[in-house]
């Protein structure tokens, strides 16, 4: 891939690195320079500049024309020269015979300068005084680089004393820099299905025992987590599942997760002191950068310079300063070069890893994520590597990881981390989120048991101890550990899922103050309203409970599957007298009682493999209309319910799509449906529509089973555009 930026790669081989540093720190000063004088025009030039030399002047200088003779032959004037060369001498005299150490000095004074003009003058001494307005830094300098001098205001008192070498470069921190999300939607849904789980029916995926990805709009495409067989490490080579995709264009009100749903994918994002991507996860909510530790710790700068990196911190400095400019292409052959000099500094290698990293993020390229990955690992390999460096470059390496589906290579990173610190309880958080994407529950359970043994009120641990706790169905021992993580506040347990989850169990044992923790959720911008508990919307969407056939604009649809409701019925029943098993059990936690069957014809847009031929003038009738063949949200499904069948109160994940329920057999009395709370009774032969993202709540209480037809469609008022890309649940 070939790199563009103001050196060429050959260039950059040959000229020295401290050249390119002097090239760079010129080109910024050239850009000062106007704003310099734009600031200086109004005013009169002083005589003298300050180097203490006179400036030659336009008009009547010395030695053309003008008044010569009266200024020289003054006895003024001839005291004016005699002063001035005592000057000079004295001048000689402190810089050459050390009488002040007139480096240091002005290195402190430089602290001060607050024009950037390289020195402290009269000007500096104004803006400090609060007589002028420090000047405005160029066009296209980083926000960084805009407050630079007022960090080194604050840390030059307590500084002054310290070790020059001991200053590190700032890292990133998660305030400056959005996050990057973990993984996408459709390549974790797949996963989040437990073992042997029939049924496929994602109606209550947000009841699944991992929580659900945000869904992504990234140009990355992230390998596939159950594909075990590709390598972790591979070096420079490149990544074989197609780097590149077109970023697609941002469409008016189709923004998804925009009742702060981005927050979610906090809980796959590892803890840190530092990031090194040059996006920043999060929004007013977001947690995504966190560190849980025992106690109140006073937060310190992290150590990542050993004895060679601080020999060759200027080196560091310069490039880490381009890569913080934004001049990535730059500050990547200013680290390659270091490291091809000094092959042992880990800080290069850190510097060159964050570098590609954010490289990869630009130009939405996995082989230069896959580079990064490695260089992480090569700078933690160092012999020499401190611990805050070897913290760091583990730890964006487990999330980078993550971020590529690679689930196993991101646990064994972590596992090693908790090894070399095992008193850091952020990385055992951590840990213990790496098995749940794996679907490994059980390791995840251990990982907050030995949490909480160690730290009883950690709020994280607690939260998914709690989680997991529901997806075993122990839904009282997880009330209190959902609730009192939830209270602690601590980063990482303001979720939707768990303000779901806490509020499911609270309803499944009878208590009332379910509804008081949805409502908290509401408040916190994660449900829709109290009754709406979806958590991947698009916003402005209409939302009620129940719809019309002309509310929806689906009435043809409706009128073919009422007019051939028979047809329907008759197939699905010649299928279910097979007893050949296409009826799965509904496996996902949602019933209390009784038996409930279900039969997949399209799922996410897709057919079902050879699940229409049973029933094949049904799947023809339905071809006729993508808004629900082609709803990527939805399914296509028969269902069945047994007598004595109980489906507690939940929701679906998603505002995108609504319910259509065709009757095919329906036993009277007993067999009824509450969305909110209004309670209907389905009729064989007719449609009853309904928006599931709605708490609803099923009774089966007739003599016989009950047969429907299920079929998704697509909310109304998502535009064309909206329905091709949203991605699949």
């Amino acid at each position: 891939m070939q790199r563009h930026g103001n050196h060429s790669s050959a260039s950059s081989s040959t000229v020295p690195i401290e050249e390119v540093h002097m090239q760079e720190e010129e080109e910024v000063y050239q850009d000062e320079e106007p704003l310099i004088q734009e600031e200086t025009e109004a005013k009169t030039p002083p005589a003298d500049s300050k180097n203490g030399r006179r400036t030659e002047r336009g008009g009547g200088g010395e030695r053309g024309g003008g008044d010569v003779g009266g200024a020289s032959r003054s006895p003024v004037f001839s005291w004016f020269v005699v002063l001035a060369l005592l000057g000079v001498w004295s001048s000689v005299a402190v810089v050459y015979l050390d009488i002040v150490d007139y480096d240091r000095v002005i290195g402190k004074l430089k602290a001060y300068d607050t024009d950037g003009d390289g020195d402290f003058d009269m000007e500096d001494a104004k803006v400090l005084l609060g007589l002028k307005d420090a000047a405005t830094p160029p066009v296209g300098t980083s926000p960084e680089d805009g407050t630079e001098t007022q960090e080194r205001l604050a840390a030059t008192t307590n500084q002054q004393e310290e070790d020059p070498q001991e200053a590190e470069p700032a890292e990133d921190t998660p305030s400056e820099r959005p996050p990057v999300d973990s993984v996408s939607a459709d390549v974790m849904m797949s996963s989040l299905l437990p073992p042997g789980a029939g049924s496929q029916d994602v109606e209550s995926e947000i009841q699944a025992a991992v929580p659900l990805p945000p869904p992504l709009d990234e140009g990355f495409v992230p390998d596939d987590p159950q594909d075990n067989s590709f390598p972790d490490d591979l070096g420079d080579a490149i990544d074989t599942t197609g780097a590149l995709m077109e970023e697609a264009e941002p469409v008016a009100g189709a923004e998804e997760e925009s009742r702060g749903h981005e927050a979610h994918g906090t809980l796959y994002l590892l803890s840190g002191p530092m990031r090194g991507d040059d996006r920043s996860e999060p929004e007013p909510q977001s947690e995504a950068v966190r560190q849980v530790e025992v106690g109140p710790a006073k937060k310190k700068k992290p150590k990542l310079l050993n004895k060679l990196d601080k020999s060759i911190k200027a080196e560091i400095d310069g490039a880490e300063k381009l890569r913080k400019k934004g001049q990535l292409d730059e500050a990547l052959r200013a680290f390659e070069a270091l490291v091809r000099r000094y092959p042992q500094s880990p800080r290069a290698r850190y510097g060159q890893a964050q570098t590609e990293d954010d490289l990869a993020e630009k130009r939405r390229s996995n082989e230069l994520l896959q580079r990064a990955i490695s260089s992480y690992r090569d700078a933690a390999e160092l012999p020499d590597a401190t611990p805050d460096l070897l913290r760091a470059a583990l730890r964006r390496r487990a999330e980078r990881q993550q971020f590529l589906g690679r689930m196993r290579g991101s646990l064994a990173t972590l596992e090693r981390l908790t090894q070399i610190f095992p008193e850091d309880i952020g990385l055992k958080n951590d840990l213990g989120v790496a098995h749940l994407l794996l679907g490994d529950n059980k390791g995840a359970k251990q990982v907050y048991e030995q949490v909480l043994a160690v730290v009883p009120g950690n709020g994280f641990a607690k939260v998914h101890y709690g989680f997991i706790l529901k997806s075993e169905n122990k839904i009282a021992e997880s009330i209190p550990y959902l609730r009192e993580g939830l209270e602690s506040g601590e980063p990482g347990t303001d979720d939707g899922r768990f303000y779901f989850h806490l509020g499911d169990a609270l309803q499944r044992v009878g208590d009332e103050s379910a509804y008081h923790w949805y409502e908290l959720g509401h408040q916190r911008g994660h449900f829709a309203s109290v009754w709406q508990r979806s958590l991947y919307n698009v916003d402005g969407l209409k939302a009620q409970p129940w719809w019309t056939p002309q509310e929806t604009g689906y009435t043809d649809l409706v009128k073919t599957l009422e007019r051939n409701w028979r047809t329907i019925r008759d197939e699905a029943l010649a299928v279910m007298d097979r007893r050949t098993g296409s009826f799965v059990p509904e496996e996902e936690n949602l019933r209390e009682k009784g038996e409930w069957g279900q039969y997949t014809l399209w799922q996410q847009g897709k057919k079902i493999g050879n699940a229409c031929q049973g029933v094949p003038r049904t799947c023809a009738l339905l071809e006729r209309y993508p808004e629900a063949t082609g709803c990527k949200r939805g399914q296509v499904k028969f269902s069945v319910m047994q007598p004595g069948t109980h489906v507690w109160p939940h929701t679906g994940p998603t505002n995108c799509r609504l319910r259509l329920h065709l009757g095919l057999v329906v036993p009277r009395p007993g067999c009824r449906i509450r969305c909110t709370n209004q309670t209907r009774e389905w009729e064989e032969g007719r449609v009853l529509i309904f928006d599931d993202s709605f708490e609803h709540e099923v009774w089966q209480d007739a003599n016989g089973y009950r047969l429907i037809l299920i079929v998704d469609v697509w909310h109304p008022e998502l535009t064309p555009y909206q329905r091709q890309t949203l991605s699949p649940i």
